[in-house]
This record gives structure tokens, sequence and C-alpha cells, in this order.
């Protein structure tokens, strides 16, 4: 009976488990089809941290550019420290599961939203708020740099200390393409349009040089940066810049270790998995490889997860058998119940913001015959101006908005 009862209990806990890797999963497919269902219907204010990422983004491919921006900007004022780490919150995850706390955003997902936050202001022709986002994001991005250098130092001491563990934190990982830092290309590559075109040359140059630091191979960075040099305003120019694909999404595993006394101790910890369902427009360059912006952060991350998943198992593998193991008459229901604390606190973070694009690319050409889509957008354009396009690319269908620069 006891056995049984266990065997129940921790089926529908581990079903609790995998609800939100499959929420997740019906958002993106959602917006595979260009559907933008909010998450919620909530205000901002009683949106997690989750809601607002993916319902800013859904209210953007919406077009409803003022209510998106207001949900980032909610967003910004919960997470004004986003580098900071939370004793209590490790804590928590130690002791309940990660399930328990609040969505804990990536630095990556910060610089997405000062990304977005662009397009929207842009598609508002709201150019002064725009510049703000713009330089609060290069300061922001500095700051997560200094902070990824201490999280990579903190880790080589961790996997020195832990190294029965380093193979398991390494399972996987030779195949995935990471940066050696935090970035965001096309927000660098962005914001310097933004100024080359008001012909602000000199934070042009400095953003487009930190643009061609990050991208180096990009023909149109370099066009563009040579132009600020000269302090020559581009004519007739079109930029078209083209999200497409998801980026990774996240999944449960289960490894073990042998320990004397306790037997096997399985632990939880998470992986990544790749969306292949991506499009590379003609005339265009990559701009930003989202999946390895995500890696770069995630890979160092997963050393504490694991290290924290194997420490709390144990804990409660050695709570467990004290309980069973104890002469007591309420050591088969107090076993029972250290069995459902175990699986019920096991599981690991699944959450991400599911609905970024795998691949960003850019296309820039004074050949209107060039842009992606050209046969629908062209004429929306005409010739004589400055335009910056941006484009999704979904299943049947691409989201497209044009910005006529000023």
């Amino acid at each position: 009976m006891r056995k049984i009862v266990c065997l129940v209990l921790s089926l529908f806990l581990l079903g609790c488990a995998s609800t939100t890797q499959s929420r997740l999963n019906a958002v993106q497919n959602n917006f595979s089809n260009a559907d933008f269902t909010p998450t919620t219907e909530n205000e901002k204010t009683e949106q997690n941290n989750l809601e607002l990422l993916i319902n800013g983004m859904a209210l953007f491919h919406d077009n409803k550019f003022a209510q998106s921006d207001s949900l980032f900007e909610e967003f910004n004022k919960r997470n004004l420290d986003e580098t900071s780490s939370s004793v209590s919150r490790e804590v928590a995850g130690l002791l309940l599961g990660q399930g328990v706390n609040s969505y804990k955003p990536y630095m990556m997902d910060s610089l997405f939203v000062s990304y977005y936050q662009i397009w929207d202001l842009l598609a508002l022709q709201d150019w002064a708020n725009a510049r703000v986002v713009i330089n609060q994001s290069y300061t922001r991005q500095q700051n997560m740099s200094r902070e990824y250098e201490k999280l990579i130092e903190e880790n080589k001491n961790k996997i020195v200390e832990n190294s029965t563990y380093g193979e398991i934190i390494d399972k996987n990982t030779a195949d995935w393409f990471a940066f050696t830092d935090i970035m965001n290309p096309a927000l660098m590559y962005l914001s310097g349009i933004y100024f080359l075109n008001d012909g602000d040359f000199d934070n042009a140059i400095t953003y487009l040089k930190r643009a061609n630091g990050m991208m180096p191979e990009s023909s149109f960075i370099k066009h563009d940066l040579e132009l600020a040099q000269k302090r020559i305003k581009p004519i007739h120019t079109t930029w078209q810049f083209i999200d497409t694909g998801f980026a990774p999404r996240l999944k449960e595993e289960q490894d073990g270790i042998f320990l004397p006394n306790l037997g096997m101790i399985y632990f939880t910890f998470s992986s990544p998995y790749f969306d292949n369902n991506f499009i590379q427009p003609p005339h265009s360059e990559l701009i930003a490889n989202v999946d390895a912006m995500f890696i770069t952060e995630y890979k160092e991350y997963r050393t504490n997860e694991i290290l924290r998943s194997f420490t709390s198992a144990a804990s409660k593998a050695t709570l467990q058998a004290t309980m069973y193991n104890s002469h007591s008459d309420s050591a088969p229901i107090l076993g029972i119940l250290s069995s459902v604390y175990t699986v019920a606190s096991s599981n690991t973070d699944v959450r991400t913001w599911a609905t970024l694009p795998k691949y960003i690319y850019v296309i820039r050409t004074e050949n209107l015959n060039n842009l992606y889509g050209h046969d629908t957008i062209k004429d929306e354009i005409g010739n004589g101006n400055n335009n910056l396009i941006y484009t999704r690319i979904f299943n049947n269908k691409n989201d497209t908005k044009i910005i006529k620069l000023k």
C-alpha cells in the first residue's frame, strides 16, 4: 500500500512539474502561428516577470506599442538590479524547489527588453524616449559584462571544489556555441543606426564600434561605422531587422550518483533543446545569434543548478531514510510524506522568455528588391527615404513594421 501511494503521488507531482514546460511550449506554438493572445488578462502590476515579457512582446506584434512599452517599463522597475542574487531565493530553491521562486530574468532578457522598447518607441515616433532607452541599455550592458566576469570566476572555483560532479556539469555541453561575454549586437547596431540617421556621429561611432566588436564579420556594420567616422549621413537606405525561429527551450533531465549508506541519489537539472525551424533571408547577414547569447549565460547558471540540485537531493534522501528507518508507529506515514516532499521539491526551473527569436538577420540596402517580402512592402516604403523595417517570420505569415526615419 505504501508503495502504491508513493507511486501515485509521485506521478501526480511529476506531472505538475512538467506543466510549466507544456505551457511555454503552447505559448511558443501560438506565436509561431501569429496568435498573440495574452497569457493573462491581469493588470500589469499583477503579472509576474515572465508574463510581462511574453505579453509585452505579444502586444508589440499586435501593434499596441504604447501598451507593450508600458509592460516592459514595469519589468524594468522590478528588475533595476538584475545582476544581483538573492540569498532568500537560493534558500527557497534549495528547500522547496525552483517552482516556488518568481521568475528570475536572465541578463539577456533585460537587453532584449531594451531592444523591443526601442522598436516600440520608434513605431510611436517617440524619438526622445528612444534615445533615453538606448543610453540606459549601454550602461546596463557594461554593468552586466562586469557581473558576468565575476560569475565565471566564482564557478571556476566551485567546479574545482566539486570535481566529482564535473562530468555531469559538462554533460552535453561540448556542442554548445557561446560567446565570451554578455552581449546583444542587434541592440547595439539598431542604436548606432538611430544616431547615424540623427547626425549624432560621436554617439553613432560609440555604438557601431561596439556592434563591430561583437560581430566583426558584418559588412553592414563596417559600412555604417565608416560613414559615421566620415560624418556622412546615409541616404536612400533601408535597414531590415528580421527575427526568425525561436530561442532555446529548457527540459528537465535526471542523473544520479552513488553515495555510501544512501545508495543512488537522483537529482534533476535543466538542459536546452534548440529550434531548427528558421529561415535565413537572401541578401542578409546574421546580426544576433540568440541561441549563443542564451547559452553564454545559461551554462554558467547550470553549474549552480546542478550543485544545488545534488545538495538538495542528498539532504532529502537522508531525511527519507531517517523517516523510514525510525522505529516509531508513524514511520510508514512519515516515510510517505518525506517521499512526497522529495518529489515535489526536486523540480528544476525550465522557465525562459520562450518567444524570443533564434536568430536576428539584417538586410542593409538601397535596392528595395533586396528586402525580405519586398513584393508586399516596397510600395509602402517609397523612394527617397531612409527606413527601418522590423520583420518577424511566422508560419505562413510575416509581421512587418515600417518606420520612416526622420
